[in-house]
């Protein structure tokens, strides 16, 4: 069955559990488990517990309902039912259900999509604009600085105009690349080949001083589907950002390998394995406060005295335009890891199934 399948009775001990059930709830499968008492197999499913232990209590049971399980995050839609027996009395009740983990996180991919061209549009406009007076200020300043040769204390001020006039241009820039709407330019491409051309690349944006850099990458990587300009711009970016962590004197490690993950089919929505490359890069540094853990992908924040906050939220622009995935793990004082999961070929849902298939169990 395509669907999880989780009956109990009156009692409340286990009649029925499938396959499906056991992978959603990520728990290993055991014959003994029919007859145990629901609490005792899903108790680390509070919720679960729940909508089945009010199946008896209500007068209209939930159809086409969603919960979200807390231990693991995935999201699931569901419909319960109770079953009778012979004489017509209640003795027992079945919960339906299908994991829509993958299906939400499309939606809100959309919706971000959504939010983000709008403000983009806005944004783009406002770029342009600033763009041609921030040349003019870097000119003008240039032109006064060869007047004023003999005055020290002047050509000081001037040389910090152009300075911060080509920070506020880099920002701008920054921006544009940010809103601008990417178009993969796809072919088949090399992944040791990009990493070790972003080593290069990095180098030549930060100072890499004593900094050790691993590289541990399996014999068996595959080509992948994807612009080669984005994936390098990608790990650039990651790079410095590990570089200017460890600040000349730490271990840099990039590791990748071939993985099978389960995604959602494109035509049926099956559970179905789909191969992708994993790209961990790691650094020794000083690791990522807890408290501003959950806002580095946000655009315009930035914890650097000269960045422009857009670095990882471009990183994590061109991921998803591959339809790939970007994760952080890090411990303060031991270091940082970026995750970054790339499909072999992408996956793409159109935006009418993934809306025919929401909220379905």
């Amino acid at each position: 069955m395509r669907n999880g399948v989780l009956a109990i009775t009156r009692e409340g001990t286990i009649a029925v559990i499938n396959d499906v059930a056991y992978r959603v709830f990520g728990l290993t499968s055991r014959p003994d488990d029919v007859g145990k008492p629901i609490g005792e197999v899903l108790r680390h499913h509070p919720e679960v517990l729940r909508v089945l232990g009010g199946a008896f209590d209500l007068s209209h049971l939930p159809n086409r309902a969603e919960l979200r399980l807390r231990s693991s995050g995935k999201v699931i839609g569901y419909t319960l039912c109770l079953i009778k027996n012979d004489a017509g009395a209640i003795a027992g009740a079945v919960l339906f259900f299908k994991d829509l983990t993958h299906v939400e996180q499309l939606e809100e991919r959309e919706r971000l999509r959504d939010r983000l061209a709008a403000l983009g549009e806005m944004a783009a406009g406002i770029a342009h604009e600033l763009k041609n007076p921030l040349a003019g200020l870097e000119v003008m300043a240039g032109l006064l600085r060869r007047q004023l040769q003999d005055s020290p204390d002047a050509l000081s001020i001037l040389n910090d105009i152009v300075s911060e006039a080509r920070l506020a241009n880099a920002i701008v820039h920054d921006m544009l690349e940010f809103v601008r709407p990417i178009r993969l330019q796809v072919e088949k491409v090399v992944v040791s080949q990009l990493l070790r051309d972003a080593i290069t690349m990095a180098e030549s944006k930060v100072s890499p001083g004593d900094t050790r850099v691993i590289v541990q990458l399996g014999h068996d990587l595959p080509k992948i589907s994807a612009d080669p300009h984005q994936l390098s711009q990608l790990f650039t970016n990651l790079l410095v950002n590990a570089y200017e962590a460890v600040g000349g004197a730490g271990t840099i490690t990039i590791t990748g390998w071939r993985e099978d993950i389960e995604t959602v089919g494109e035509t049926t929505f099956d559970v179905v394995e789909s191969p992708v490359i994993r790209i961990d890069i790691a650094d020794d540094g000083a690791g990522i406060p807890s408290e501003v853990l959950d806002r580095i992908f946000d655009p315009f924040f930035t914890s650097k005295p000269q960045g422009s906050g857009l670095g990882l939220a471009i990183v994590r622009k061109i991921v998803e335009a591959h339809e790939g995935s970007i994760d952080v793990a890090t411990r303060p004082g031991e270091g940082t890891c970026f995750r970054v999961m790339l499909p072999v070929a992408p996956l793409e849902i159109s935006r009418a199934a993934v809306a025919s298939l929401h909220g379905r169990a």
